[in-house]
């Protein structure tokens, strides 16, 4: 199709040439049709070759595979807290979380509890559940903020001034666990100390559990409880 436009380009060029020294106006009426007839079957065959190309020129496309790295869980081990009149504050450090979409960072509250999630970041799914706060909050006006390398939460205190002895029950109970109880006798000692423990145990989390099943087992190793 190409060459056959090309000669029809060439009659043309040849007409305007005979058209130029031909002195007969019947002859240059005639020069003048022709010219018009072959110049509409130049655009009728260019219209035709464009619209045939891409489908004979068209290069097959394959899917690109786009590699996915699959995220696995972490859980958050390591956390400070610090607190307010009004607000107990939770400091995460996880570098680059800054760099993460908004949606990929969401904590959600209850009365005592919360839980920080931190998807995709490096690969990874940060989690950071915490159970049985020591006191009450408000979980509509708590809140999370994302920083440079850090998330710090924000939680509303239900009752304002009071002061938190520690996050939660279970971190105060262990506390409570390692003074010195004021009991009558050993039998009582013993007996206390255990029903402590057996609480800590059915109300804490893994790390709670863990710790607690050590502490067992160095005690009955040492012959004691």
């Amino acid at each position: 199709m190409t060459d056959k436009i090309g000669e029809l380009k060439l009659d043309v060029a040849e007409l305007s040439r005979l058209s130029g020294i031909c002195e007969r106006t019947r002859v240059k009426d005639l020069i003048s049709v022709e010219t018009r007839r072959l110049e509409t079957e130049i655009s009728r065959l260019t219209e035709l070759q464009q619209a045939t190309q891409p489908a004979n020129g068209a290069v097959e496309s394959k899917p690109s595979t786009v590699s996915q790295n699959k995220c696995y869980d972490v859980k958050i081990s390591n956390y400070a807290w610090d607190q307010s009149d009004k607000l107990v504050k939770i400091f995460v450090t996880l570098e680059n979380v800054q760099n993460l979409p908004e949606d990929n960072v969401i904590c959600t509250f209850t009365d005592r509890s919360f839980e920080l999630v931190v998807k995709g970041l490096e690969n990874k799914n940060y989690l950071l559940p915490i159970k049985n706060l020591l006191e009450e909050i408000n979980p509509n006006e708590s809140k999370w903020k994302v920083k440079k390398n850090s998330v710090v939460v924000f939680l509303t205190k239900k009752e304002s001034a009071k002061t938190w002895s520690h996050l939660t029950s279970v971190e105060k109970k262990a506390k409570e666990a390692k003074a010195p109880p004021k009991f009558k006798d050993n039998a009582d000692v013993s007996t206390g100390i255990m029903d402590v423990m057996r609480e800590m145990y059915e109300n804490g989390d893994d790390e709670m559990k863990r710790t607690i099943m050590k502490s067992w087992a160095e005690s009955s190793a040492r012959g004691g409880f």
